[in-house]
């Protein structure tokens, strides 16, 4: 507890002064943290063994589920890889989460320029943000927790994915979490044995009493949206325990990491190739680089691949699986001819316009802290447990969509707060927001006696896509990200109808007693329009609208046969062998929800699928030295 208090009491310090220079000194001391003598207290320091049953590239929100389960069969060797380090004790700060996405435990991944989406951002260019840590982007996220629709999954299992409709994988949603959701939530819906804590944020600012009201007022019931029915508003579910965020490696790995002889932790480890026989298509190993070493390790069984949305479909491409006029672009050799990257969903969030208030110092500002909030954290109370300053959801269905009346397809993001809270260190520098337009919208609400909200609008199922492709065939260098977003206009449209009702619940009675008003500062670029019209939304949404961590799509599941799908319904790489994906790249379309509840729940179902092969004795063990001579 001592070093838990040191580093809060330097926080304190730090923090009366200028916030941005505060963020700068807890960058330098997360960065200075992630290395591999602070994670090897942590995890230990295994001897890497020539030889493991399993190997599990990545140790994000599937990877690190899929090492603790398959781990649980004792005689069976896992080895975890996983390019980044530990977290540190201030990545579980959740008020300061948004912080993070500009440390060393981000992959700081850029878009390529746009012209009809991201337009305020620096170059033009969307921000990717991805956990590089053990725990992948549940370190670095925002927590929220939200499943998506049952719909969802239903579709999925319409489109020839057997077993991954709503019934089959609401079990596997329940197995991982423990709720505690103070006796509100729909309890056959949710897991009461579980690793990973689901709860409410520790705290509540009184704005969030008002905001629901005026929710209800505006004719939205209360419910749990991970429940029955996602249709109303609620406050949200987090990844927290005791006001605290629990990510993956907190809840699947730590506790287990020195118990499990056979479960080997590697840090640091860059995974280059897949090692595939090119002749008999089966992978038995990878290449990776650890501290300025290559080494190569093979698996007697197989090769599974979680490194996310971004670096599964580069690593396949790099080791010859993906489109083969791509390949040849880059010089590698084509073992599979697969549509790896072809297709990228995501949600784009729009924050504003913000919202003032006739109250003073409610709001969440951070200069509003005051000395006893750091140390009401410690017994996890207090504003600094409310995750990136979002308090409460909202999810609505807009007039156009033909959708069944139960699935919404715009959420509503309630935050006490705004870009200006933190005085641009957080969300703003992470989203890569230029910024010129920064501080002609948020910079005169830096000040703690203006107090603020917003309520931000996530589309939730684009029409719009894009893609992902390879500079060459270098392993260090970044994936190419092409966004697409808002190739079409509806999708704009359907931000403007979320927008339109936060508005009204904005003019409802109880948000009204606040004395609740949007800001009218033009969005820079859109001064030519009359604001609130719709030319104005459209325009200020092409250019302050952001992406955050809901990228997923780029190595889609679909059966034998689909002309888009690269894994099969159990996550087997379509003509390669001992070789699957098992990660947030394989959903074949858009959810309605947050990626990290999707990626630990199928991290869970593609456990279950190994362990079904695998335990039936159906299968044997590769002999290496075969595949060496």
């Amino acid at each position: 507890m001592w070093w838990k208090l040191s580093v809060l009491c330097i926080f304190v310090v730090l923090f009366f002064g200028y916030a941005t220079a505060t963020f700068d000194t807890l960058r330098e001391y997360v960065d200075a943290r992630a290395n591999l003598e602070f994670t090897e207290k942590i995890y230990g320091s295994p001897d890497i063994r020539r030889e493991y049953d399993f190997i599990v590239i990545g140790a994000g929100s599937a990877g690190a589920v899929l090492a603790n389960r398959l781990s649980e069969v004792s005689r069976w060797k896992v080895l975890l890889l996983e390019a980044g380090y530990a977290e540190t004790y201030l990545h579980k700060v959740p008020l300061i989460s948004s912080t993070f996405m500009s440390t060393a435990t981000n992959w700081g991944y850029l878009g390529e320029p746009l012209e009809t989406a991201c337009l305020g951002m620096t170059n033009r260019r969307c921000s990717f943000p991805r956990g590089k840590v053990l725990g992948g982007s549940s370190v670095i996220n925002a927590m929220m927790y939200v499943r998506g629709n049952r719909h969802d999954f239903d579709r999925w299992e319409a489109l020839g994915n057997y077993n991954w409709s709503y019934n089959d994988v609401l079990p596997y949603f329940r197995k991982s979490e423990i709720v505690n959701l103070d006796g509100s939530e729909d309890y056959e819906y949710h897991g009461h044995r579980g690793e990973m804590s689901v709860q409410y944020n520790q705290h509540k600012t009184t704005i969030l009493d008002a905001y629901q009201k005026g929710a209800i007022q505006s004719g939205y019931v209360e419910l749990d949206y991970n429940g029955a029915s996602q249709m109303g508003t609620s406050r949200i579910q987090t990844t927290t325990k005791n006001g605290q965020r629990h990510s993956t490696a907190s809840a699947f790995l730590k506790p287990i990491a020195k118990k499990r002889p056979n479960l080997h932790i590697v840090a640091g480890a860059r995974v280059t190739k897949i090692l595939i026989d090119p002749f008999k298509r089966i992978a038995f190993g990878c290449v990776f680089l650890r501290n300025n070493k290559f080494h190569r390790v093979y698996a007697t069984r197989e090769v599974i691949l979680s490194a996310s949305v971004f670096n599964s479909p580069q690593l396949l491409m790099l080791s010859g699986i993906g489109p083969s006029d791509h390949l040849r672009e880059i010089n590698v050799t084509c073992i599979q001819n697969l549509p790896v990257g072809k297709k990228m969903y995501d949600h784009m969030l729009y924050v504003g316009p913000s919202i003032l208030l006739n109250t003073t110092k409610q709001s969440g500002n951070l200069q509003n802290l005051r000395s006893e909030d750091f140390m009401n954290y410690t017994r996890g109370q207090g504003p600094l447990t409310i995750i990136a300053g979002v308090e409460a959801v909202t999810f609505t269905k807009s007039p156009v969509s033909e959708d069944p009346p139960d699935y919404p397809d715009t959420e509503l993001l309630f935050m006490s707060g705004t870009m200006g809270s933190d005085e641009g260190a957080g969300l703003a520098r992470g989203a890569n927001i230029d910024i010129r337009v920064y501080n002609a919208l948020f910079k005169r609400l830096e000040n703690p006696d203006i107090d603020a909200v917003a309520i931000a609008i996530l589309q939730l199922r684009a029409r719009s896509s894009g893609y992902v492709k390879l500079w060459n065939d270098n392993p260090f260098y970044w994936p190419r990200i092409f966004p697409g977003y808002f190739t079409y206009q509806e999708d704009v449209d359907t931000i403007i109808h979320g927008l339109q009702e936060a508005i009204r619940i904005v003019k409802s009675p109880a948000m009204q007693a606040l004395g609740a008003k949007l800001d009218e500062t033009p969005v820079p670029g859109c001064e030519m329009y009359k604001f609130a019209t719709y030319n104005y939304w459209d325009c200020a949404i092409r250019t302050i609208a952001l992406p955050l961590f809901h990228a997923m799509g780029t190595c889609r599941m679909g059966p034998v046969g689909d002309p888009n799908a690269v894994v099969d319904p159990e996550l087997r790489v379509h003509g390669v062998r001992r070789l699957r994906v098992a990660d947030i790249s394989v959903v074949p379309g858009p959810i309605s929800g947050h990626t990290n509840a999707a990626a630990i729940m199928i991290g869970e179902k593609a456990a279950d699928m190994i362990k079904s092969d695998w335990l039936s004795g159906k299968f044997y063990r590769l002999n290496i030295n075969r595949f060496l001579e």
